[in-house]
């Protein structure tokens, strides 16, 4: 199965790829959201971290649904290593890891694709739709 789409412009050229129907990519960060809270100034304590069963649990079974999974972290690349193998110690099942995410949180993202936020608050069950308010650029001219 194909998992991207092309996408044309109005123009019929070329624009970025977008997944095929029904398809997430989900960015899921690691420390303190699929397992304990570890800051980059302890490495040592990375490789025997504990991680969060529900976090397991859902996120293979957003792999196995076909889902895209990369975890994207505030560890740095001298962490790859140890990161990766903990990952798969643990049994998370992933497509890729992202590093150097800038830290201390706060994030805005801004994207020409749709981009959805979820907020963790202690423990991952299946998602739900609910109404929030959410900043967006002022189109009104």
């Amino acid at each position: 199965m194909d998992l991207l789409r092309t996408v044309l412009d109005e123009e019929g050229r070329q624009c970025s790829p977008s997944l095929a129907e029904g398809l997430k990519n989900f960015l899921i960060d690691i420390d303190g959201t699929i397992g304990e809270d570890i800051a980059n100034e302890e490495p040592w304590r990375m490789g025997d971290a504990e991680f969060y069963p529900d976090a397991l649990e859902m996120i293979n079974k957003w792999h196995a649904q076909g889902h895209i999974i990369t975890f994207f972290s505030s560890r740095t690349e001298e962490h790859r290593e140890v990161t990766e193998d903990w990952l798969d110690k643990c049994g998370f099942l992933y497509h890729g890891v992202l590093l150097e995410k800038p830290r201390g949180g706060n994030y805005h993202w801004i994207d020409n694709h749709h981009v959805r936020a979820t907020q963790f608050n202690t423990r991952f069950t299946e998602l739900i739709s609910k109404t929030r308010v959410v900043e967006v650029f002022d189109d009104d001219d």
